[in-house]
């Protein structure tokens, strides 16, 4: 059904004057939740700056308004791909953040979002050579700290110990990599 909504919401957004009411102000959020079930991140995430920028609101069935379900449905479908260790789009996490790194969403859906960013850079990180992924070990525990922050029961513990120990281990090989050699060869 997506395909058949696509000329009408290509319409809406390139008039840029919000919904309306009725059925009309239902279609374009629902499409937005069908995008992100059917895996198309990127088309419901480009509906969301018209969406805050109207103030678009959700069908009463979603119960949330359209920020904290892109959060959390993102959050948890990289969840889902995290927990069988299949990598998530960073790209994506990251856009979804930009989205709405700038509005009050609850601490809980926010720490999904974090920690789903903390794994995918965790993942990145430890594919690096130890003297090239102290930065990203860095970015990916103070996204998890955060989401442990905002949520104590997120469960990022192990990770965050996991980051921190990697850590240690490519600052101790970055270190010793600038060490100069005194002893005399």
């Amino acid at each position: 059904m997506l395909p058949e909504y696509r000329a009408w919401i290509e319409g809406v957004i390139a008039a840029d004057a919000g919904v309306g009411t009725g059925l009309a102000a239902e279609v374009l959020p629902t499409c937005m939740v069908w995008l992100i079930d059917v895996g198309d991140y990127a088309d419901a995430l480009d509906l969301v700056p018209f969406m805050l920028r109207h103030q678009v609101a959700m069908p009463s069935r979603y119960q949330r308004d359209a920020a904290s379900i892109v959060v959390e449905e993102i959050a948890d479908a990289a969840a889902k791909r995290q927990a069988a260790d299949e990598a998530f789009p960073l790209a994506i996490l990251d856009r979804v953040d930009d989205l709405t790194g700038h509005l009050d969403l609850h601490d809980p859906i926010r720490a999904k979002l974090l920690k789903a960013v903390g794994i995918e850079l965790l993942r990145a990180a430890e594919d690096l050579p130890a003297d090239e992924g102290r930065t990203g070990l860095d970015l990916a525990l103070s996204a998890l700290r955060e989401a442990q922050r905002l949520n104590d029961r997120v469960g990022v513990k192990d990770r965050i110990k996991r980051a921190e120990k990697l850590l240690k281990a490519a600052t101790t090989a970055a270190e010793s990599n600038t060490t100069p050699d005194t002893s005399g060869t």
